[in-house]
């Protein structure tokens, strides 16, 4: 018999619509209120201004090492504002923008990097789930949220990120095979930033771009300029609407460039060239923004200085608040350490929090622990 070709009924597109130049495609430029884009800069600054405070508290020894978000802005709020609180939104972790327009108190994100998982905690009656450190492992979560939404018939929609490394993960391709197989609401978006960790791109993969992927678990896909944050709003809007309606899961590659090493325990000069890093620091996602909210007189300088102001003001308080909240109970306590992990405490973890509060010089007996945890109501 003769080899027929086979007909797939996909294609694959590059969206940009706003240059480095602040310059747009007027026939792609999406019909946003003037408050709107300004708010919306507003918060990728509020994020960049906190990422780059935490650099110089992590420097001071004042938080752990942490991965920063510095040029990723564009891909987490031009996304994130496409869906309602009742929707989910399931973070890696440079979604910080995200997380900020989310109703994440910058006070919870603090203590977090100071090393308390009580700032894992998600703003009440926002779906949110924590940071996700382990690399992928938070898409199948994703997915299965979404096709919880299907069952329940709730009409949800799942956005969830990861970075160009976790799509050469197992756990990537499985919850992308899961989502597109029972049609879950699920937008996943790809920060290509063109690094896992020190390895580029063209080691991990021979595929010309990570958007065709999309084409083999029989979903949209498409790839944009991630430092375009019109482009992001434009492919996520449509994404979330098709999600809403019940046309399943889509794949967004967002290509950007971090801005920052890896995490603050890295350092990139070993494995990217200063000529590459020119180039892609000319791309940067908040400057042509500001180009564009000027060329339009929606924000002028004034309005600048104003935010930049506001903005000092906010993270100074929280970082105030942050570390006055660590001396005292519950983070100053390491014993709470013991208290959610049982209903009731095996004997050799008891024996290790007796040993520790003798240690310490604290009187906590195991009643008292009991105690403790029905007052915080677990």
């Amino acid at each position: 018999m003769p080899r027929t070709p086979i007909e797939l009924p996909f294609k694959l597109e590059y969206l940009s619509i706003l240059n480095e130049k602040g310059e747009v495609d007027s026939s792609l430029e999406p019909k946003l209120e003037a408050k709107q884009l300004k708010d919306m800069f507003r918060w990728m600054l509020f994020s960049r201004r906190v990422d780059e405070r935490l650099l110089k508290l992590q420097r001071q020894g004042r938080i752990g090492t942490f991965p920063q978000s510095s040029g990723h802005e564009a891909i987490s709020l031009g996304s994130i504002v496409n869906i309602e609180s009742h929707d989910w939104h399931v973070p890696a972790y440079r979604e910080l923008a995200g997380q900020l327009y989310r109703g994440w108190p910058l006070e919870t994100i603090l203590t977090y990097w100071m090393g308390y998982e009580e700032g894992a905690q998600p703003p009440v009656g926002v779906n949110d789930l924590p940071i996700a450190v382990p690399i992928a492992s938070q898409l199948l979560h994703a997915a299965g949220i979404g096709m919880a939404s299907n069952l329940r018939g709730d009409n949800n929609v799942v956005m969830t990120y990861f970075g160009d490394g976790a799509s050469s993960e197992g756990d990537c391709h499985e919850a992308l095979n899961f989502a597109s197989v029972y049609q879950a609401p699920v937008v996943f978006v790809c920060l290509n930033n063109q690094y896992a960790i020190s390895v580029p791109i063209t080691k991990q993969m021979r595929n010309e771009t990570i958007a065709q992927r999309a084409i083999a678990y029989g979903m949209p896909g498409i790839r944009i300029d991630g430092n375009d944050v019109l482009a992001v709003f434009v492919a996520t809007k449509e994404a979330v609407e098709r999600a809403r309606a019940g046309g399943g899961p889509s794949l967004i590659e967002a290509v950007t460039y971090r801005y920052t090493p890896h995490t603050t325990a890295d350092d990139p000069t070993r494995y990217r060239s200063d000529d590459e890093c020119q180039t892609w620091f000319a791309k940067e996602p908040l400057i042509r923004f500001e180009k564009y909210l000027k060329n339009k007189k929606i924000m002028t300088d004034g309005d600048l200085k104003t935010m930049e102001e506001e903005i000092e003001s906010r993270i100074n308080e929280a970082i105030a608040n942050a570390e006055e909240a660590c001396k005292h109970p519950p983070l100053n306590d390491p014993l709470v350490m013991f208290d959610y992990l049982y209903a009731t405490l095996p004997a050799h973890l008891q024996e290790q929090r007796d040993e520790l509060a003798l240690y310490l010089g604290l009187d906590q007996s195991e009643k008292k622990t009991e105690a403790s945890i029905a007052g915080r109501g677990a």
